[in-house]
């Protein structure tokens, strides 16, 4: 029996995701150790000690199950962005959100439009409910807005933006993102994704719970597996107006939250020093890689997230390969259109050290 020939027709033509290599894998496949993975932008600082203390108080109530409604996350979030609990989804990582949205304002036939070498989840749900991709070419890598525009039709339903964008790294600004706001009618629902939000600096970053009062068709996604640690986890929240957020929790999977999860959330989101330690480390460290590629003249691609992608100008499958046995796991897009790049997460500063030394070897740069 060929199953494919009774699947739905839009995962007929999906591949399954495709994760950074684990460090256990390759132990096993080169026999090596002191593996440094800098493959899937997670927190080089490891889990919160406040997040830690918070689970132990909770793992003697596992035979619960979780509070459905995430209460207690949602007062937390409410009080921290100045919005309403009733304003708020709670997810099983941000991914899980980004698939919410569209099951609930999209389907077969309606158009969901997202930018070229943006998130690969995009046009994964696109493809799955048999909604219509419109990816629209990148400028300079990023998002081009005015293109965005001009896509529109009487079929879009949904609009992905993620900022800063994974997994180029571009960004855009608070003016960029209104603007579009502006033009984009009030029937097609605008997700801005930023999950990676909390690495840019105060100064410049979009204060998007401001946009959500003067816009009802927005959509606001974070994650709290990069800045806040929690990516084994798998949680993260979205805010909307009440009458979107009702909606998706209509869709929203019971208990897609569990309990670990959602009391070592409450317990990191107050946690702003262990957050501030993150960020300053990514500026300091991104600061390095940026030194490093202009002294060894590697092109790179400006990023306001907690990764860097560089272009190596031919495929960058064999320098992946090299650099795995040197022992740093790093990412191969060629999945994004983008096979003469590699992503490499920003790491401590010993991790990153390694992966200079690591890649001056592969490339004879010293």
């Amino acid at each position: 029996m060929q199953y494919i020939n009774i699947a739905n027709r839009g995962v007929k033509s999906l591949s399954p995701y495709q994760a950074g290599k684990p460090i256990e894998e390759l132990e096993r496949e080169l026999g090596i150790s002191n593996i440094v993975k800098l493959a899937s932008n997670e927190n080089p600082f490891g889990f919160p000690e406040s997040a830690k203390k918070a689970i132990f108080e909770q793992l003697d109530k596992l035979t619960r199950y979780p509070d459905a409604n995430g209460f207690e996350l949602k007062q937390t979030i409410a009080r921290k962005f100045g919005v309403q609990p009733n304003q708020i989804t709670l997810g099983n990582g941000s991914n899980d959100l980004l698939e919410l949205f569209a099951h609930t304002f999209a389907t077969e036939g309606d158009e969901i439009i997202y930018s070229q070498y943006a998130f690969i989840v995009y046009p994964l749900v696109t493809k799955a409910i048999n909604a219509v991709a419109k990816e629209i070419p990148a400028k300079n890598w990023g998002h081009d807005l005015q293109g965005f525009l001009t896509a529109l039709s009487d079929k879009t339903k949904l609009i992905y933006i993620a900022n800063p964008n994974n997994p180029t790294g571009n960004f855009l600004t608070s003016q960029e993102i209104e603007d579009f706001l502006a033009e984009v009618p009030q029937n097609v629902i605008v997700v801005l994704d930023e999950a990676y939000t909390e690495f840019t600096s105060s100064e410049e970053r979009v204060d998007s719970f401001r946009l959500l009062k003067k816009y009802s068709n927005l959509i606001i996604s974070r994650s709290l597996s990069k800045a806040y640690g929690l990516a084994g986890l798998r949680i993260g929240y979205a805010v909307s107006n009440p009458e979107i957020a009702d909606l998706l929790n209509r869709v929203r999977q019971p208990f897609n939250c569990n309990s670990l999860a959602l009391t070592a959330a409450v317990a990191v989101m107050n946690d702003d020093e262990f957050v501030e330690k993150v960020a300053e480390n990514n500026r300091v460290e991104m600061r390095r890689y940026e030194d490093f590629c202009q002294k060894n003249q590697l092109e790179y691609i400006p990023s306001k997230g907690n990764f860097i992608t560089i272009d190596f100008k031919r495929p960058a499958a064999p320098i992946y390969d090299a650099l795995l046995h040197e022992g740093v796991i790093v990412r191969p897009i060629a999945g994004y259109g983008m096979p003469n790049h590699l992503r490499i997460s920003i790491g401590l500063p010993e991790e990153n050290d390694k992966f200079f030394t690591a890649l001056s070897k592969v490339f004879q740069f010293a």
